[in-house]
């Protein structure tokens, strides 16, 4: 069963995110902000 995962993944290597995909993510990054205050984390999205 191992095998054919391997199989399938050398075949398919030649993958690629599309650029908005690619911007979507760094977007969401930037606009992500994490808190720490004491020993909980607070997320916000700024929006």
């Amino acid at each position: 069963m191992a095998e054919l995962y391997t199989k399938n993944f050398i075949e398919s290597n030649d993958l690629e995110p599309k650029e908005e995909t690619v911007n979507f993510l760094l977007n969401y990054s930037k606009a992500l902000n994490v808190v720490k205050y004491n020993k909980i984390e607070f997320e916000t999205l700024l929006n």
